[in-house]
């Protein structure tokens, strides 16, 4: 699976991808129709603690699933939109086998 990881504004570094990279390629243990993903890094401009932002899109056979999450660390934004994305595909999946 093909996951692509867009910073705006700043470069990520190879620890941040590889951890990104590794929560969304387990969803794919998950199901097998997922074709690819976006991922988008943004840093909110307010003084807020919680001003880190990531947009998860994935591309799935049948439709496109998406969450955006935003928390203190890119890591742990990161961990809250697999884990919706997750129950997404869970949904996907069930909706699928009923059709």
């Amino acid at each position: 699976m093909q996951v692509n990881i867009n910073a705006v504004h700043f470069k990520t570094d190879k620890k941040l991808d590889q951890f990104i990279t590794d929560k969304i390629e387990k969803l794919s243990g998950l199901y097998d129709g997922i074709i690819s993903s976006e991922v988008t890094l943004r840093l909110e401009k307010n003084e807020a603690v919680e001003n880190k932002i990531a947009e998860i899109k994935l591309m799935v056979r049948g439709s496109d699933l998406f969450a955006k999450k935003q928390s203190k660390s890119f890591e742990e934004a990161t961990d809250i939109a697999v884990e919706a994305l997750r129950r997404q595909l869970t949904r996907h999946k069930e909706k699928m086998r009923g059709e």
